[in-house]
């Protein structure tokens, strides 16, 4: 008698069930390999998207520290106060004309004293007590010129003309200077104009200048003057010119400490003869900040 796990004699093995068996082995084993692939770009995937928030957030950190350096560096360097600055326009006057000098070496006293600012251009900023920090700058006005105030934020009628020519001593300083002055343009007034050699090139200006409206030039010297030189700002609407004598470099030096900066500031900007016609007319007036 057979056992029951034997075939039958007449019993043909079916190849397709066979066959399809087998495929069914092998898709299983295919499924699986397809659900691993799956599950490792999954994995990796996940990886990329962590990795890349982390870089994300590293140099998020990285941006809030150096920032956070640069407002502590700033905040050191106008805490020295300028005691120029703070000085009556007397005093001021003397103390530019003594700058002069080193501005104009080989110039005779005569002609040295055809070039001096005069004092009744000079504002008296005396009054004023607070920290002469940037962050300050609108308390600073609105104690010192309330009327420049008032004009920043009216709409300029020329191209080209700001009512305020900032002078600053270098680009990163003239970039915060444009930022903080921004905030006193209102809804009318022209726009605060970044003026400095690095990235910018001059013909730029230039061509930026004749057609924009801009209440306030904020820029370097160098800068400053050869727009001056190329007749690209007007001084139509002049009333104000300030020398940024609060800012120290990490030498602990200013704007008319530095030769290069002191020769651009007199040469360039404050002894151009346009500028000495407005000075001496007080049509503008001179501010040391």
């Amino acid at each position: 008698m057979a056992g029951g796990d034997d075939l039958e004699d007449d019993f043909i093995p079916d190849d397709n069930i066979m066959l399809a068996s087998e495929d069914e082995e092998l898709s299983g084993d295919e499924h699986e390999n397809q659900a691993e692939d799956v599950s490792e770009d999954a994995t990796t995937a996940t990886k990329d998207t962590q990795a890349a928030s982390k870089k994300r957030k590293r140099r998020e950190k990285e941006k809030e520290k150096r920032a956070k350096k640069r407002k502590l560096v700033a905040q050191r360097d106008e805490g020295v106060e300028s005691s120029v600055a703070c000085l009556p326009p007397g005093d001021i006057a003397r103390y530019l004309s003594l700058v002069q000098v080193k501005a104009y070496p080989k110039l005779s006293v005569l002609e040295l004293e055809d070039l001096a600012i005069p004092v009744n251009c000079i504002v008296d900023t005396t009054s004023y007590t607070g920290s002469r920090m940037l962050d300050n700058i609108g308390d600073f006005i609105n104690h010192s010129i309330p009327r420049l105030m008032l004009r920043l934020s009216q709409k300029p009628r020329n191209n080209g003309a700001p009512t305020l020519i900032f002078v600053a001593g270098a680009a990163l300083r003239v970039a915060d200077v444009t930022r903080v002055l921004k905030r006193f343009r209102g809804d009318k007034g022209g726009d605060v104009a970044k003026l400095f050699a690095k990235h910018f090139k001059l013909q730029d200006h230039i061509a930026y200048l004749k057609r924009t409206k801009i209440g306030v030039a904020v820029g370097t010297p160098g800068r400053l003057g050869q727009l001056l030189e190329a007749d690209a700002l007007s001084l139509t609407a002049l009333t104000h010119i300030f020398v940024d004598t609060t800012y120290r470099d990490a030498k602990k030096r200013t704007m008319i400490d530095i030769p290069e900066t002191r020769e651009e500031l007199f040469r360039g900007v404050l002894g151009r003869d346009n500028i000495r016609e407005a000075l001496n007319s007080t049509k503008t007036q001179l501010v040391l900040f």
